[in-house]
Order: structure tokens, then sequence, then C-alpha cells
């Protein structure tokens, strides 16, 4: 049976979000390579993958090499450095979406967090888990919130299990 494994704000190719996040890597290609080898450690290739957006940033040719070494079936909840319509995007992304809601496991999955009303009660049949990327090193929100950015996941997909309300 194939699994579900959630992941954000990989940021493939931006060698920036090194000095910015304080992320361990030498450069851009271990950053990359890293990334890589931790994505398919863990992931098959029958899983699906759901990307909380910023995917990649800069060369979109960079991207298509590294993207295309990554196991499982990808679905993108777009992020503010992400393009519903680019290339990458949909050649890579069997799905591209604003967000993604699992009623059975009580997940909303954005790629920011979302203000706490839209997690209650009235909004959806129960409270919801805000599963998010966006905010890299930063803490989430009190409350119901998840961050899987991956400076807080150690660069790791996480299954989608693990974050369940």
């Amino acid at each position: 049976m194939a699994d579900i494994w959630v992941i954000s704000d990989t940021h493939f190719g931006h060698d920036n979000i090194i000095k910015f996040c304080n992320r361990p890597f030498s450069d851009i290609y271990d950053m990359n390579e890293t990334m890589v080898e931790r994505w398919n450690s863990r992931v098959k290739p029958g899983d699906k993958v759901y990307h909380l957006g910023d995917v990649y940033f800069g060369s979109s040719q960079y991207a298509w090499d590294t993207l295309k070494r990554l196991n499982g079936k990808k679905r993108l909840v777009l992020g503010n450095h992400d393009n519903a319509l680019g290339q990458i995007e949909r050649n890579f992304f069997q799905k591209v979406v604003v967000w993604r809601r699992f009623d059975d496991l009580g997940l909303l999955l954005t790629h920011v967090p979302v203000h706490p009303s839209t997690l209650r009660e009235n909004r959806f049949k129960k409270q919801m888990v805000n599963v998010h990327g966006h905010i890299h090193t930063n803490p989430s929100p009190e409350g119901p919130y998840r961050c899987v950015c991956v400076e807080q996941t150690d660069y790791f997909p996480v299954h989608i299990e693990e974050l369940k309300g």
C-alpha cells in the first residue's frame, strides 16, 4: 500500500537560502543532493508526496534535473515562489492546488499558516491541524499547527500519520 508524505520549502537550487536559513550545507549541490537522498530514503516510487510549496528557486533546467530524481507521485500546494502555470509544476506534479484537506485525519495542508478561525469547527466538521510550511526556522503559531519546512524536519519528508490531529 502506498504511503503519503509531506514536505515544504525545499528551495532546490536556491543558493542564498543556505545563508538566509542557516542551512548546514556548503553549497547548493550539497544541499540538493542531501535532500534528494533523504527524500528517496523514505519515499517509494508509488507513494504520494504533498509538497507544501517553494519547491525550487532559480534555473528551471536545474530544477528539472533535480526533481526528476525524486521518488513518488507528487502533488503541489502552491507556495509564494511557485508558478501554477509553470512547466516545472505542470510536468512534475500530478496536481497543483491552493490547499488540501484530509477530513479523516483532521489535517489542512497549506503553504502558510492559516488564521485560527479557518481551523475551527464552524468551518469544518471538527478542529483541523494546519500542516504548513513557509516559516522556515521560525516557530509555528500557538495552537493546532505543524510545520514541515525542511529546516524543521532535518530535510526529510514527514509521514502523514505523524501529523494527524
